[in-house]
């Protein structure tokens, strides 16, 4: 599979992920890899990456995917390029589970140089209020929030 992407900064979080060439829908483009560890492990993992991220003042950056419903990847290390895709409420991607593996692919068309993308999906009943969205786009509701759950902030 061909590197279609490059890091730089982000106008929305840290580094982002781009696009290097023009990105067709339903193209596979990266995988998230890590270590595959248990949902219990994966749990303790997350909340460390969260309070060493609110010790340095930083919003987020937890690495921890659900892979299904026994094991999570944690995606943590430095050679996970996929850990520098940014949340978005309007995104260009999304993670597909195949071979229980997690492929991040296009859902429209990307030009060169655009932000890949995602909506990380987190439940409303997971203190969706930590975390805050910076994606920008015309439809942020201001949280990173999965899109069946927007309805509900509305009536906090």
């Amino acid at each position: 599979m061909q590197k279609n992407w490059y890091k730089k900064t982000s106008k929305v979080h840290g580094d982002g992920l781009f696009a290097k060439t023009n990105i067709l829908k339903k193209a596979k483009i990266i995988e998230y890899i890590g270590a595959k560890v248990t949902k219990k492990e994966g749990d303790k993992r997350a909340d460390k990456q969260i309070a060493k991220a609110s010790k340095n003042k930083k919003n987020g950056m937890v690495y921890v995917f659900e892979l299904n419903s026994r094991f999570d990847i944690d995606g943590s290390y430095k050679y996970n390029t996929a850990r520098y895709i940014n949340h978005s409420c309007d995104p260009n991607c999304e993670v597909s589970i195949i071979n229980n593996r997690l492929w991040i692919s296009s859902i429209k068309q990307i030009k060169k140089d655009q932000e890949l993308t995602y909506n990380y999906g987190y439940a409303y009943d997971t203190d969706y209020k930590e975390h805050k969205c910076r994606c920008g786009s015309s439809n942020c509701v201001g949280y990173i929030l999965k899109r069946s759950d927007w309805k509900k902030i509305k009536k906090d």
